[in-house]
């Protein structure tokens, strides 16, 4: 079943590589969605898709080298119509 997941993350994820490589991890697993950094040095993510995969997304997005991710306050949200993962400035 499809769920959409609104995700703030919190540590060290600006700076490092995180939006890029959430959106190559979220394309090859066909989710979509957004992220973008905000003012505050914390990361905002919608992302959507079936939710096994959005796990395994989720563990190997944390598991990249240099993001290291103190908390992430996670809620599910209605699913959209869209076609693909991007970063939003």
């Amino acid at each position: 079943m499809e769920v959409r997941k609104h995700i703030y993350f919190s540590g060290r994820v600006q700076g490092v590589g995180f939006r890029y490589r959430a959106t190559y991890l979220a394309q090859s697993r066909k989710l979509t969605g957004w992220v973008k950094n905000l003012w505050d040095d914390r990361v905002e993510m919608e992302v959507q898709g079936e939710e096994t995969s959005i796990e395994r997304f989720l563990q190997d997005l944390q598991g990249q080298q240099f993001i290291s991710v103190d908390n992430m306050d996670v809620a599910e949200i209605p699913c959209v119509e869209e076609s693909k993962f991007r970063v939003v400035y």
